[in-house]
């Protein structure tokens, strides 16, 4: 593969924020659970400052409150939460597609990143997966030549939107098949049809994600 090089993953900061907002969001941190700059340094492998940037990424997002010199502390989170963060995910996502649907964008970056995923999921390698998935959305920001959509979106990556009724396999390769077919709208410049189908991908990520409300 000629092109690894322009495949680009979020910042180290970004990247724990990730990790815990879908760990909110899922309810795997539970509302009123303390946790540590020290603790989430030390269970995701990397120092205490990209995890305080993560902390107020998701203070700004009101997903936990930071205590002085304590760390934070999980807030609680309803449907209202999940539906108004992914609705707003998929507005910005959706309108990034279009705009890198555009005559003469380079997709080289996305369509690498799908196929690695591709790869990676028909290896069973899980974590290669998750990596790629994100560089394939990362790859259409990128494309969509705007820093500040670009940067909003950094902020409210989630990774896999995992529920109650998908197993992480068979999730994958539903999202697989929905990046394929986004790829080929952008590559055919329809940026309607574009907006449309990353807009439904993301929608079905906050309905799979709302299913582990169903029993409360």
């Amino acid at each position: 593969m000629n092109n690894l090089g322009k495949v680009k993953l979020l910042p180290a900061r970004e990247q724990v924020a990730s990790i815990l907002r879908k760990a909110i969001l899922s309810r795997e941190l539970q509302e009123g659970q303390e946790i540590t700059l020290e603790g989430i340094a030390e269970l995701v492998g990397v120092s205490t400052t990209p995890v305080r940037e993560a902390f107020q990424i998701l203070a700004r997002d009101g997903l936990i409150k930071l205590r002085p010199n304590k760390g934070a502390v999980v807030q609680g989170i309803n449907e209202k939460t999940i539906r108004d963060h992914y609705e707003t995910r998929a507005v910005l996502e959706g309108e990034a597609a279009a705009r890198a649907s555009a005559e003469g964008v380079d997709l080289s970056a996305v369509d690498q990143a799908y196929q690695i995923a591709e790869k990676a999921l028909e290896d069973n390698d899980s974590a290669e997966y998750s990596r790629y998935n994100q560089a394939f959305h990362m790859g259409i920001w990128e494309a969509a030549d705007n820093e500040k959509m670009k940067s909003l979106l950094s902020s409210m990556w989630n990774g896999l939107s995992m529920g109650h009724k998908v197993t992480e396999e068979d999730y994958a390769k539903i999202s697989i098949y929905e990046h394929k077919k986004i790829l080929d709208a952008m590559k055919a410049h329809d940026g309607s049809r574009a907006r449309k189908l990353m807009n439904d991908h993301i929608i079905r990520s906050m309905k799979n994600i709302l299913t582990r409300f169903e029993t409360d």
